[in-house]
């Protein structure tokens, strides 16, 4: 089978491309500028989308936009699609993001348009909904201590998850007929903002403090309603710990 990679480049795709060849699988992986091995294609004008479907069984749809959201991840998974559908291709699994219709934020809604397009479009499809990558999660934390202290809302309900466990989900969902629906997956264990807080800043060696304050607004407020967790029994086997001693 011989299966097109989006965005293979990304922090997901780095992981998927290596996991499906392992599989077996004919691998095209995809990037917007030309390199050996790869094919050019651009979602945001469509350049290449044609030639990089032709002779496709099946689409591993990774690419995003956060900073770009409408014109890449929305109106370029049209194009892909159309494309697709033109070209016969059998099947597609589109990675998005569990919660984006619990939690209000801009990224979250092009991403559920990006789902309404992927039903749309005549491919048969499943669409799996991943929460918060583990890099995602150290990402928001130091950001969230940029002032000095790390001022993090101790209500908040984080289920991060290994990008090689959403991999290895994809390489399963890929092995069996499109599901026509969407499925979650999440990490192994659902930690407090504090929790994770102070077990990233302690596998750094750091004493900065942590403090724990009730953040505003409706985002925040749907993050501590759970709303970027997941119930679903599947779930990924690296715990939030145990990426962080191995990366520390």
């Amino acid at each position: 089978m011989t299966v097109l990679v989006t965005g293979a480049s990304g922090t997901l795709g780095s992981a998927v491309v290596p996991r499906l060849t392992k599989d077996g699988y004919q691998v095209r992986p995809t990037s917007r500028t030309a390199r050996p091995g790869w094919v050019a294609a651009d979602l945001r004008t469509g350049a290449g989308l044609t030639e990089a479907v032709r002779g496709v069984d099946a689409i591993v749809h990774l690419a995003s936009s956060p900073g770009r959201p409408q014109k890449t991840d929305v109106e370029g998974t049209r194009l892909l699609l159309a494309a697709a559908a033109e070209a016969g291709v059998r099947r597609v699994v589109y990675v998005s993001i569990a919660g984006i219709d619990r939690v209000p934020y801009r990224y979250y809604q092009a991403k559920l348009d990006t789902e309404a397009v992927v039903r749309a479009s005549g491919v048969p499809f499943t669409i799996l909904r991943a929460t918060q990558f583990h890099p995602f999660a150290e990402m928001l934390l130091s950001l969230l201590s940029k002032l000095g202290p790390l001022i993090i809302d101790p209500g908040w309900q984080l289920q991060p998850v290994a990008i090689e466990d959403v991999a290895d989900r994809i390489a399963d969902l890929l092995a069996v007929p499109p599901a026509g629906e969407t499925t979650e997956f999440g990490g192994p264990e659902v930690l407090g903002g504090v929790e994770a807080a102070k077990s990233w800043l302690a596998a750094r060696g750091s004493r900065r403090p942590v403090w724990a304050v009730r953040l505003p607004g409706k985002m925040s407020r749907g993050i501590r309603a759970g709303g970027l967790t997941s119930t679903a029994p599947e779930t990924g086997t690296i715990a939030w710990r145990d990426y962080l001693a191995a990366k520390y």
